[in-house]
């Protein structure tokens, strides 16, 4: 999934890096439940090993990160989820030639018997969304 924004990299890769700004800006995250995070920065750099964990509705899940690259993305993977098993995802930053940021976000992952199913339907559309909330904001910050 992609989403381009006028935005510099720098900003977007702050908002990225920075687990405790995702529910400002994704549509779809309620709070970080930091009780149930582990691992993250005082100064919003979350490292490789930092599992952030987001509420949406009633729902918790868990995202650890595997892999920074500092200003061009970062990996992660399932800590805990109820629907997806073996989920990696990885969120790409690129300048664009007018300066501004493409950002793109994309993922693997297996389904876990039940409610998995769902899983080929809706996470390609939360990938989407998520790109799309991270560029709009990012904009939105101006400067």
């Amino acid at each position: 999934m992609q989403s381009t924004t006028s935005a510099p990299v720098e900003r977007v890769w702050g908002l990225l890096i920075d687990g405790r700004s995702w529910p400002r800006w994704a549509s779809g995250l309620d709070e970080l439940v930091e009780g149930r995070s582990s691992g993250l920065d005082p100064l919003g750099r979350d490292g490789v090993g930092a599992v952030r964990a987001f509420r949406s509705g009633r729902s918790v899940t868990g995202e650890r990160l595997t892999g920074v690259v500092e200003g061009r993305s970062i990996s992660y993977e399932d800590a805990f989820n109820f629907a997806l098993k073996d989920y990696r995802a990885v969120v790409e930053l690129e300048v664009t030639t007018s300066g501004g940021t493409a950002i793109r976000w994309s993922g693997t992952y297996g389904m876990r018997a039940g409610v998995g199913w769902l899983m080929p339907f809706v996470l390609p559309k939360v990938m989407q969304r998520m790109a799309d909330d991270l560029a709009d904001y990012a904009a939105r910050l101006g400067g």
